[in-house]
């Protein structure tokens, strides 16, 4: 994605509120009467929550941090810190409120939550284990990007490093994991299109956020390195042609990351 520009953001993002990770669930406040998503302006962390509510019907608000583009800070952000309302996330987001007035922090967390909520983690457990194997390969390959570090963002290597870095990474890495990938795919699926069964699953939407939601100086590099692998690129292309989806990526807001 990909993910030079777009996995540094996070970076810095995260860096406006206090360190490391945690789970999850406060003990309730008041309660609502649809799911809440907080996060910045941005798709970054909450975009594949965004495409798991469109793909499922689920309606809910959706509520944005409004960023300063050159200082990457956030009155409304800082407001909801300083106030304890991102407390159990570590005071970062992205964060989930649920109908019961829960919170639940963690991106990885609440794309879990969203996914069962709206019949998106397979029939049994055993299929729920399979869709979240596939979805931590995908988050493999984005793990390596970021470890690659050639990003606008890396203050310690030269321009010509970086680039050499990133050619490395597009030509050689990335299709290399991503073929491993694709075997794993195909032993699994019964049917082009579907990771699992017939029906789409959370494994398909991490598959399309990785080929396909990536930056815009990313996209045709993420392309070339998947031009070889049948079976995520008919996933991808059938997560992006649902009509919910569709929807969606039509009138998101625009955004770089």
């Amino acid at each position: 994605m990909m993910m030079s520009i777009a996995a540094s953001l996070l970076i810095l993002v995260s860096s406006l509120s206090t360190g490391a990770f945690a789970l999850a669930v406060s003990s309730p406040p008041s309660p609502t009467t649809k799911l809440q998503l907080k996060y910045f302006d941005i798709k970054g962390a909450a975009e594949t929550c965004r495409v798991l509510l469109a793909l499922g019907g689920e309606d809910y608000t959706d509520t944005r941090y409004q960023m300063d583009p050159t200082t990457f800070q956030s009155p409304q952000f800082l407001e909801d810190k300083s106030s304890g309302k991102l407390s159990i996330n570590l005071n970062r987001a992205p964060v989930l409120i649920t109908p019961s007035g829960r919170t639940i922090g963690q991106s990885k967390a609440i794309e879990r939550y969203i996914a069962r909520k709206c019949g998106l983690m397979g029939r049994t457990s055993e299929e729920e284990a399979i869709i979240d194997c596939i979805a931590e390969h995908c988050r493999d390959v984005k793990d390596a990007a970021m470890r690659k570090r050639f990003s606008k963002f890396v203050k310690d290597k030269t321009d010509e490093e970086k680039a050499q870095d990133r050619t490395q990474w597009f030509n050689e890495d990335m299709p290399l994991l991503l073929s491993k990938i694709e075997q794993s795919v195909t032993e699994i699926s019964t049917r082009p299109g579907y990771t699992l069964g017939d029906e789409p699953t959370y494994a398909d939407v991490t598959i399309w956020a990785l080929l396909r939601d990536c930056s815009d100086t990313d996209l045709d590099d993420t392309t070339m390195a998947a031009a070889k692998c049948k079976s995520l690129n008919a996933i991808a292309d059938q997560i992006a042609s649902h009509p919910g989806v569709a929807k969606w990526l039509n009138d998101r807001p625009k955004s770089t990351w």
